[in-house]
């Protein structure tokens, strides 16, 4: 039987999410890939005892996280049950809602029909009571707002959620559900975003700005561009790699030759802070204290405890940030 290690809080770092009373792991783990039934739960299992053994508390998931949708939820909820059940009040469990998920004009978006019949659908493949964030997943642009966010203050009534979060969202979108989130006495706590070295859109968008302005948290996905942002493609497509096998996310047409530039020059300057690429780009993200955790995926054990030498060194100096700009333009 699977036992904690004892060590597990010795050396993570927790950020409290904006003003709210809940802290997150600098890094936490996401099972959009690797997760779903295409996967070899094995090595699933090995990988959450890996993260929770280094205080990676956080697992955060998504209703069409596969493939198939649901085989995620499904996955980790016999994780749960096998290795992680005695620990649940020291996990955070999210997951989201707002993609295409079912046939029909129920199954998508943000109504509250969809919203509520999809964390009971999730619930039930968790084998959880509640889950601690639940997620609009993105911006609806016909659902009114109103009832999108009353739809997740329900939820939080009901006990099915502690907090909720919004997801792919925009600064002035942000600031429209937070004042109807308030009026509500919803505790909306995080937004999750794409963001990385090499895409900024949450600077430009505004919701970085308006995340920091209202006292919310930020959770980076997608750090490393989807594996760009690492070594694996310095020299070539590996066989093994993320665009060889899938191609749906990341692909070929990515890596032209401006972009390799760019990735050998960042690798360049990685080296001389003593780091990796990867380990630079999860650093970067968390460079400025405005964003409490970064979501790593991983496809094996080791590739978490090689993201983790990043605590403790995400401090950059003017120049490494001037350089690391004008490299990406």
């Amino acid at each position: 039987m699977y036992q904690a290690a004892d060590t597990r809080y010795e050396t993570m770092q927790y950020n409290r999410c904006g003003a709210s009373g809940l802290k997150l792991p600098a890094v936490s783990l996401g099972l959009w890939h690797n997760f779903g039934d295409t996967g070899n739960y094995d090595n699933m299992k090995a990988m959450c005892r890996t993260a929770f053994d280094h205080g990676i508390t956080h697992f955060d998931l998504a209703n069409n996280y596969g493939p198939a949708p649901g085989s995620a939820e499904r996955n980790f909820g016999q994780i749960l049950r096998d290795d992680l059940h005695p620990y649940r009040d020291e996990l955070i469990i999210s997951t989201k809602a707002g993609y295409d998920m079912w046939e029909g004009p129920y199954g998508n978006w943000g109504s509250r029909k969809y919203l509520i019949a999809s964390l009971d659908q999730s619930l039930k493949r968790l084998g959880l009571e509640y889950v601690d964030i639940f997620y609009h997943h993105r911006m609806d642009p016909e659902t009114p707002l109103e009832e999108t966010m009353g739809a997740l203050a329900s939820i939080v009534k009901s006990g099915k959620a502690l907090y909720v979060g919004l997801s792919n969202y925009d600064g002035p979108t942000l600031k429209k559900a937070a004042a109807l989130l308030n009026d509500l006495r919803c505790p909306f706590i995080i937004n999750q975003n794409r963001y990385s070295i090499l895409d900024r859109g949450i600077e430009e968008n505004g919701l970085k700005d308006a995340s920091c302005e209202l006292k919310k948290g930020i959770i980076a996905f997608s750090p490393l561009a989807q594996g760009l942002l690492t070594d694996r493609y310095l020299n070539g497509i590996p066989s093994d790699s993320r665009i060889a096998k899938d191609g749906r996310f990341l692909n070929e047409s990515s890596l032209t030759p401006g972009r390799l530039s760019q990735l050998h020059a960042l690798n360049e300057l990685a080296a001389k802070r003593g780091q990796t690429l990867a380990g630079m780009a999860l650093s970067w993200v968390l460079k400025d204290k405005k964003v409490t955790s970064v979501l790593i995926g991983a496809s094996k054990p080791e590739q978490i405890t090689e993201n983790l030498s990043i605590l403790g060194h995400t401090d950059f100096t003017a120049q490494e940030l001037q350089k690391i700009d004008d490299i990406v333009g």
